[in-house]
């Protein structure tokens, strides 16, 4: 299957397995539900459930067994962009060629829609009797994605991105912001897919874990980049939000071209992460080009 086709078909497949742990839009209270789907079923990349099954792939993974992971870091996820886009933190009204959440559902719901769907990933994790792992094992994996969504991930992260509102950051703090509020959960995603095979060693989690970090950070050097120079109905979010914010990224402290070359590099480096990998991680491969190149 060509790439293309590949990265369809992971996508579906997530429409399909969020369709299915997600309560139905008529389930008592039907204004909640009606925006946890609107949020986490939509016209989004999956780019943290395609990780999921990309990694699964390169160890040989049955899919059915990843569809539940895919399910709960992507819902994680939504629940970060509900809240990002709220008045208080990013207030964004398009998200996803659509409405925010907030707009169609009000600031109240929306809140109340990203902190069920937060919930309901931990639920997934410790229910999915698709997965086939020991309970220990499972417990690591619910561990890494609060960890990856905590204080200590992404909701640090987007504390760190508030308060350096109109500042200048350095490339170290800027990193650092950004290993946390997109990083974190991309990181995830790969790691807990890994830990779904019985046979992984240390040598490969640690590879995978290393090339996690690097598309994490190309992810979002690209988006840093999109901002400027992409259109808003082609990513479906406003052109130069981040811009009109004074928020500090990577062309503002690096320039355009440093910038870009700094996503290159990170993109060799996620590549020598996982030379020691065959051709079955070759989906890994080109997600990573992708990140780099995407235009949405």
């Amino acid at each position: 299957m060509q790439f293309d086709q590949l990265i369809k078909h992971y996508q579906e497949r997530v429409a399909t397995a969020l369709d299915h742990w997600l309560p139905a839009p008529d389930t008592h209270p039907r204004l909640l539900h009606e925006a946890m789907r609107y949020s986490a079923i939509s016209n989004g990349k999956y780019m943290r459930p395609l990780l999921v099954y990309a990694t699964g792939d390169a160890l040989d993974i049955a899919r059915e067994e990843l569809d539940g992971i895919a399910c709960a870091v992507e819902m994680i996820h939504a629940y970060s962009l509900i809240h990002d886009d709220l008045p208080a933190m990013d207030d964004d009204d398009l998200r996803r060629g659509k409405p925010t959440c907030h707009i169609q559902f009000g600031e109240a719901m929306a809140i109340l829609a990203g902190d069920a769907l937060q919930a309901l990933s931990f639920y997934i994790l410790s229910h999915d009797d698709k997965l086939k792992t020991d309970a220990e094992t499972r417990i690591r994996m619910i561990d890494m994605l609060s960890l990856s969504c905590g204080s200590r991930g992404m909701a640090g992260g987007q504390a760190i991105d508030l308060d350096s509102v109109g500042k200048q950051l350095d490339i170290a703090q800027l990193e650092d912001m950004h290993i946390h509020k997109t990083g974190a959960l991309i990181r995830a995603s790969v790691v807990i897919s890994a830990r779904a095979a019985s046979h992984v060693n240390k040598s490969v989690l640690d590879h995978l874990d290393h090339y996690s970090k690097c598309v994490g950070l190309a992810f979002q050097i690209r988006d840093d980049i999109l901002d400027i120079e992409g259109e808003t109905e082609v990513m479906g979010k406003q052109q130069g939000a981040d811009t009109a914010l004074n928020k500090p990224t990577y062309p503002a402290l690096l320039g355009m071209d440093g910038a870009k070359a700094r996503a290159q590099e990170l993109h060799q480096e996620a590549m020598d992460a996982l030379s020691s990998l065959d051709q079955r991680a070759d989906t890994l491969r080109e997600i990573s080009r992708y990140i780099v190149e995407r235009s949405s």
